[in-house]
């Protein structure tokens, strides 16, 4: 995983369940997560969807712990065993933005799929206003592969959703590439 102590992928426990309902519950980033129309969340309709994950055998979930506390979540998710690919998904909570926390946490994300899960492929689909995380993937090595014109409606007004992908011989190539870089 990565160099950086300060964040931290691990299995959510009982302790978590507070900060991911206020995450799942969140109608001010609602669009950010879910392509479902938003509404609110019930604390019983969110123990239902919970319970439902966590039986689902194919899906990676992880808190994102940074300094001791949680403060979101990331997966992988849809895996596809044939092709050998899985899509990705994170969710910070708001105090928790723009710190580089997503950027190490998708960093960590995109290692664990590709090493431990022996992956071929990640990709993620994001909303075209969406420009921290946008720069985050980029971060991480992601690619812009194609975009769905207009194809979210996002607070009042149509937005398009971008597609980004990265695999795993471009993730090795770059790791390759980062001690000459610093160097």
């Amino acid at each position: 995983m990565s160099d950086s102590p300060a964040v931290i992928l691990r299995a959510p426990t009982d302790f978590d369940v507070e900060v991911l309902y206020r995450l799942a519950s969140d109608l001010d980033t609602w669009e950010e997560r879910s392509p479902s129309t938003p509404a609110p969340l019930t604390r019983a309709a969110y123990e239902a969807r919970r319970a439902d994950q966590d039986s689902a055998a194919r899906n990676v979930r992880f808190v994102i712990e940074a300094e001791g506390t949680a403060v979101g979540s990331i997966s992988l998710f849809d895996f596809d065993d044939l092709a050998r690919h899985a899509e990705v998904g994170i969710a910070l909570v708001t105090e928790a933005r723009g710190k580089g926390i997503g950027t190490d946490a998708i960093a960590q994300l995109v290692e664990f799929a590709f090493v431990r899960c022996n992956l071929r492929r990640v990709h993620l689909e994001v909303i075209e206003s969406n420009a921290g995380a946008i720069r985050a993937y980029e971060k991480a090595g992601f690619v812009l592969e194609g975009r769905q014109r207009e194809h979210a409606w996002v607070r009042g007004r149509y937005e398009d959703i971008l597609r980004m992908g990265l695999l795993r011989s471009e993730w090795e190539s770059a790791r390759e590439e980062a001690p000459t870089r610093r160097g």
